[in-house]
């Protein structure tokens, strides 16, 4: 007879004891954080998708455009002279070695009208930025200077100097391109470039009257191109200017230079842009001597941004995923105490389940709507379950109200904090205090020594 009681009063300890209440939420928290890892990786798994599909498609249509030229090409001769012995005559016998390198010139100035054409391309339920970029670009050569290296003017090679510019993407080309310099037009052709990141096109032997050996000469080039993502140019010029308009509402000017804040103009219809680069501001000077050098670190441009990604707001949601279960499963436990309402540990999973599937719901739906969209209809759907699960649970519409008021102030909280980037951390802290103000307020009534 006293072992059951000593059972009794031991199981209604179990039953009662606000400390094993504690522990067992504790736990059942813990448990729930495997099924929010998985849909993290659910998550990741979809954005890798969308980067697959996104590239594919850029690739079909055209990557991103990196414009790096005119570049006057001249080659010029170096001497050597090699010495060899003589054992017949026991004296040295003289050899002039004579090796072909090449000067690389830049612009003295370098003028680029673009005007950027942008769609959106999608397969499934994934898009990508795309764009076709019609340029016009003119400026002039100075004539060269070789006198800072020592070469004589009969170790240059006039008669076979050429014009190169370099290009990460040949394939997005939709026009001929012929150079213009002075009276004369030059049809560029692709060359063959081993280990670099752009390719080149190069055109044929400048004729007498195309070179700036004693006068400037001025060159213009049309150039239509598809490309994707980004478009980007390196200030090769002595004063580079560049201008952008664009139908794009949403663009990102990236790359060591800015442009001019006075006539940058960003509207729901799109934006201008204008750059000015001297070489001043530059790190690299106006020749090069044996090789052209890798200066694509000094590009700047503009990278056309989809508005909104997705996923990367589910990613963020799911963050706050542990905060969500842990003050709602604190929300029913100081109810439970409170009340003496008793809830079973599978009530508790249940709820916890239901607000894992909330993101979930985000994912799905906001591949095939907005996340605001998405947000509400996977908010609601969960708040109505859960308030309709605590009205079984609880027994009380009031209890049933005060669930549903929760969860709608919490949810509206994370969405605002997920909206926020400079204010995120500032509001999330405010929140957060006043959230364990609250609990601090109501956990007064409860007698934590009768247990």
């Amino acid at each position: 007879m006293e072992n059951q009681k000593q059972k009794k009063s031991f199981g209604q300890w179990l039953k009662t004891s606000i400390t094993v209440r504690m522990l067992m939420v504790g736990i059942l928290i813990l448990v729930l954080l495997i099924p929010l890892s998985y849909i993290k990786n659910l998550i990741q798994e979809r954005a890798y998708r969308q980067e697959e599909v996104v590239r594919e498609i850029n690739q079909k249509w055209g990557n991103e455009v990196l414009l790096y030229g005119p570049v006057l090409k001249v080659p010029y001769q170096i001497h050597t002279l090699k010495k060899t012995w003589d054992d017949k005559t026991k004296s040295y016998s003289e050899e002039d070695i004579i090796t072909i390198q090449h000067a690389f010139f830049f612009p003295n100035t370098l003028n680029i009208e673009s005007n950027i054409e942008s769609e959106t391309l999608g397969r499934s339920i994934y898009e990508s930025v795309v764009y076709t970029a019609d340029m016009k670009i003119k400026g002039s050569f100075t004539t060269p200077n070789f006198e800072t290296q020592d070469i004589a003017e009969s170790d240059i090679l006039w008669n076979k100097t050429t014009v190169i510019i370099n290009s990460t993407n040949l394939k997005g080309i939709k026009s001929n391109l012929e150079l213009k310099l002075g009276v004369e037009s030059y049809p560029l052709r692709s060359r063959y470039t081993q280990n670099s990141y752009t390719n080149t096109l190069e055109t044929k032997f400048l004729k007498e009257n195309s070179l700036p050996k004693e006068n400037a000469i001025d060159f213009s080039l049309d150039l239509i191109i598809n490309g994707s993502e980004q478009l980007r140019f390196i200030p090769v010029g002595r004063e580079t200017n560049v201008s952008m308009t664009s139908n794009w509402a949403s663009p990102s000017f990236n790359g060591n230079y800015l442009p001019n804040p006075k006539t940058k103009e960003i509207s729901q219809s799109g934006f201008n842009a204008n750059w000015k680069v001297l070489q001043i501001n530059r790190e690299f000077e106006q020749e090069f001597f044996g090789e052209l050098p890798q200066i694509n670190s000094s590009a700047f441009g503009v990278k056309l941004l989809i508005p909104v990604d997705e996923y990367q707001k589910s990613e963020r949601a799911t963050k706050y995923g542990y905060l969500v279960i842990a003050l709602t499963f604190l929300v029913f436990f100081l109810i439970q105490t409170i009340s003496k309402i008793h809830i079973h540990p599978f009530q508790y999973l249940m709820i916890g389940l239901a607000l894992s599937m909330f993101y979930t719901l985000l994912i799905s739906i906001s591949e095939h709507s907005s996340f605001l969209q998405a947000y509400a209809i996977g908010g609601v759907s969960v708040i109505l379950l859960i308030s309709m699960y605590s009205k079984a649970i609880l027994k009380s519409f009031k209890f049933m109200g005060f669930i549903a008021a929760s969860l709608i102030a919490l949810y509206t909280f994370i969405f605002v904090i997920i909206q926020l980037e400079n204010y995120a951390l500032l509001v999330g802290s405010i929140g957060l205090f006043l959230i364990l103000g609250t609990i601090m307020m109501v956990s007064r009534k409860i007698d934590w020594g009768n247990d």
